[in-house]
């Protein structure tokens, strides 16, 4: 296994001060077995850049602290490698760098959070996990078309709540069909 920062972690203690109390017990308060009516509009938020991201909280199946990454070599560069939760092998991406964004190296407050598309268990790295929001339809806008990035296929709305903007993202295009297939295709998945 390797540090993908070059340096030692912090312990896992620090991390789950940040990660893991904080929003998995949130997130029970919220029943995450729920049908679906309960879960409409609840967002999970998360920061990126210092820019507010969401995401349908329907999608999560856990937040954890950064825990070790095994690379894979000849993967997407935003493709960090595996993780092991539990016997079951996952692949990790860093959202940042599918986005587009310079690599940051991770700190205390960086989480994964996994999510499950289309039956395929993903873990994403995000800088901050910030909270659990319900954002009513009636206060979301699609996204304007504002130039032709490489991120804004994965951008769909925007919600706002109270005197703040989210940036709605739709997770299903995080992967191309071809990415899908070869993540599919790693031992274990």
């Amino acid at each position: 296994m390797m540090d993908l920062n070059q340096q030692p972690l912090l312990g896992s203690k620090d991390q789950e001060l940040f990660c893991r109390p904080v929003m998995n017990q949130q997130l029970k308060s919220w029943d995450m077995s729920a049908d679906e009516d309960t879960m409409k509009d609840l967002y999970l938020c998360f920061s990126l850049e210092n820019r507010d991201y969401a995401f349908e909280v329907r999608h999560l199946t856990e937040i954890l602290a950064l825990p070790a990454i095994t690379t894979i070599p000849g993967t997407a560069p935003f493709l960090k490698g595996v993780i092991n939760i539990r016997g079951k092998i996952i692949p990790v991406m860093d959202v940042r760098l599918r986005f587009d964004m310079p690599f940051k190296p991770y700190h205390e407050r960086t989480c994964v959070l996994l999510v499950e598309l289309d039956g395929l268990p993903l873990g994403l790295i995000v800088d901050t996990v910030n909270d659990v929001l319900r954002i009513p339809s009636e206060n979301i806008d699609l996204a304007p078309k504002i130039g032709e990035s490489k991120s804004s296929r994965f951008i769909y709305a925007t919600g706002r709540v109270g005197d703040s903007v989210k940036i709605l993202i739709n997770l299903q295009r995080l992967l191309t069909e071809e990415e899908t297939v070869l993540i599919k295709d790693i031992p274990g998945n």
